[in-house]
Formats: structure tokens, sequence, C-alpha cells
């Protein structure tokens, strides 16, 4: 069965699921020609006793657009999540899991498919861009960042800090990215 890379970006109100809460992600499924094949999003209502993380929110009250747009047509996470694995499901061929830091995202994608439907699709693994452009870049890990990688990676994106905007862009980045290495 085909790969199909799911690009996949988190915006949260802390650094953990759990104790604190994912508001809204957003899922661009891609095969490696850059073609998009099908988007998900949605934007979630909080855990019930979960709190907010004050240096979290610090940086939401400076992104007041992104926060408006992740606040908004609210969906219980149950739902949610049972809606994303019939997605997933869906897709013409094996998801894997594509993040920026993936370590993050996935983090809280997979504790979430856990928690509100019993399994994941992706397993336990997950394609982090940022490794992958470390292992053909001669910096060390922590210099690795997209402003240090190159130009012709990237596709005219504008960060918006919208889960979905920001899925699509580095998923976009990724297909350049094994394009250019090829």
């Amino acid at each position: 069965m085909a790969e199909v890379y799911v690009s996949t970006d988190v915006e949260t109100n802390g650094p953990i699921p759990g104790v604190y809460s994912m508001l809204s992600f957003g899922s661009a499924a891609f095969n490696l020609d850059k073609e998009i094949i099908s988007t998900f999003s949605v934007n979630l209502e909080t855990l019930p006793g979960a709190i907010e993380d004050k240096e979290t929110m610090q940086w939401w009250a400076r992104h007041k657009q992104a926060w408006s747009a992740a606040r908004k047509d609210l969906q219980d996470p149950e739902k949610a999540m049972q809606d994303y694995l019939l997605w997933l499901k869906k897709l013409c061929g094996r998801p894997v899991f594509v993040g920026y830091p993936a370590s993050f995202d996935f983090m809280f994608i997979s504790w979430y498919l856990y928690k509100f439907t019993g399994e994941n699709p992706f397993s336990y693994l997950a394609l982090d861009i940022k490794t992958f452009a470390w292992a053909f870049l001669d910096k060390p890990f922590l210099e690795v960042t997209k402003s240090s990688m190159p130009k012709d990676w990237f596709d005219e994106c504008k960060k918006t800090h919208i889960a979905l905007d920001d899925a699509t862009e580095q998923g976009l980045l990724f297909c350049n990215m094994v394009a250019k290495i090829k």
C-alpha cells in the first residue's frame, strides 16, 4: 500500500497533552508530487479540568487573529477525533505523520487519538522535517532552522499560526525537500 504523507500542525494552550488542551489542529495529506489529496481541520473544546500555561497564553496574546480562528466553531474532542480517525482511514494509502517539530505535534495527536478513539493509525511513527533537513545540511542540529534551510525548499506561504495553513506550508516544504534531495 502506498504511503500518504499527513502534514499536521497543532495549536495548544500548553506544552503537554492531558494537563493542557489541544485547541485546534489541521492535517494536509500529500503525495510526494506535492499534490494535496485531502485536508482536515478542527477547533476543539478544551479538556475538562485542563489548565492554561502562562507562557503559552502570553504567546497567544501576541497572535490575536490566530487565537480568534482557533476558538471558532468548537467541537467536542471525542467527536472530532472520531471524525479524524475516519478521515485518516479513508485516505488512499497508509498515513505517515509529518511534522515540524514532529515531537510536539505527534505527542498531542497521538494522545488525543488514543484517549478518544483507542487507536492511532500512525502507530508510534512520526517523520520530523527538522531532522530530515539536518541529515542533509552541514550544521549542528540546533542550528537547523527554517531560516537556515535553502530558499528553494520553500513555497511562498504566509505563516498564520492557523493549524491547517501551517500544516500545508510544512507539507509543501517536506515535498520540496524530497524532490531536491532525491
